[in-house]
């Protein structure tokens, strides 16, 4: 960006560009910005000197785009009506009456959208906006209501109540664990095709992390799937791909429906826990509190 601002002098310098090249007029361009004409030239041509080009053809009335002129235009202005997209959308965020929950992929497919019509029917007028994300957000700069995190609870900027306990198995399609026919010993996992997760920003436990658990020092093959979402992780061991970790919380609902096959006899607990959170310096809405008090409610009736 640095090199950007060292060609193109000052971002201010694309603000009168495109209104001079819109208007195609440097006098109307000085009026629409509230400065005076000289300085909508002098902007031009610190530009084109960043450039090393021209980009406009100077008339006695009027101004016109050179070739380069046109390219820059077109980039321009879809840059700001991106921006102006993205300013728009954060100001109707402070404003909105909707519930934001942020979660990973795989949280909303496989816990919440099975429910959701069970929330829809207790509360049909909220307006639940579900946030996939692959990283952690700061809950209350993205004005996000509520938001689930994988840890030990304890977080200065959030309240927390947990989910569920991180307890991993190993996971496979019912036709894939069935084939398996050498799984009478935890090692010989090691011979499968393993789904590895590989995420590029939050950090998850590994098969080496898991058979290390079990005192398994022999290193996993590097062969196997590799995929950065649970979700696709959890799609792929249900096409049978091959073994994939099976967050107990995430996973159990699809085992109890025949999707997927368990060794749940071989399930760590990692002492870490997935936690619902919400900001303690912003108070919950009252949608929002009723949307985490049916998460709440949902998990005891569960248990």
């Amino acid at each position: 960006m640095q090199e950007l601002w060292k060609q193109l002098g000052s971002p201010r310098n694309l603000v009168v560009f495109e209104a001079a090249a819109r208007l195609q007029s440097f006098t109307r361009a000085a009026q629409e910005l509230n400065v005076q004409q000289p300085a909508v030239s002098v902007a031009i041509r610190r530009l084109e000197e960043g450039l090393g080009t021209p980009l406009f053809t100077r008339g006695h009335r009027q101004v016109v785009l050179t070739g380069a002129g046109e390219r820059l235009l077109a980039d321009v202005s879809r840059a700001f009506e991106q921006l102006a997209l993205s300013v728009e959308s954060i100001r109707q965020t402070k404003q909105a009456g909707y519930v934001t929950l942020s979660a990973s992929t795989a949280f909303n497919n496989y816990w919440i959208m099975p429910r959701l019509a069970d929330l829809q029917s207790q509360h049909p007028k909220i307006d639940l906006r579900l946030q996939s994300s692959d990283r952690e957000p700061d809950i209350d700069a993205e004005n996000i209501s509520l938001a689930v995190r994988l840890g030990d609870g304890n977080w200065a900027d959030c309240e927390s109540a947990l989910i569920a306990p991180e307890a991993i198995y190993p996971v496979a399609s019912p036709r894939v664990m069935a084939a398996a026919v050498d799984l009478r010993s935890l090692p010989n996992l090691l011979s499968q095709r393993l789904i590895h997760l590989e995420e590029p920003i939050r950090q998850r436990p590994s098969w080496s992390d898991w058979f290390a658990n079990f005192s398994i020092r022999t290193a996993v093959p590097n062969t196997g799937l590799r995929l950065n979402d649970y979700a696709l992780v959890l799609q792929a061991a249900m096409a049978g791909e091959g073994f994939a970790f099976g967050w107990k919380h995430l996973t159990d609902r699809l085992v109890d429906q025949g999707l997927l096959a368990a060794r749940s006899d071989w399930q760590w607990t990692t002492g870490k826990g997935f936690y619902l959170v919400w900001s303690k310096k912003t108070p919950l809405s009252d949608d929002a509190r009723k949307v985490r008090d049916w998460i709440l409610r949902t998990l005891d009736e569960a248990n």
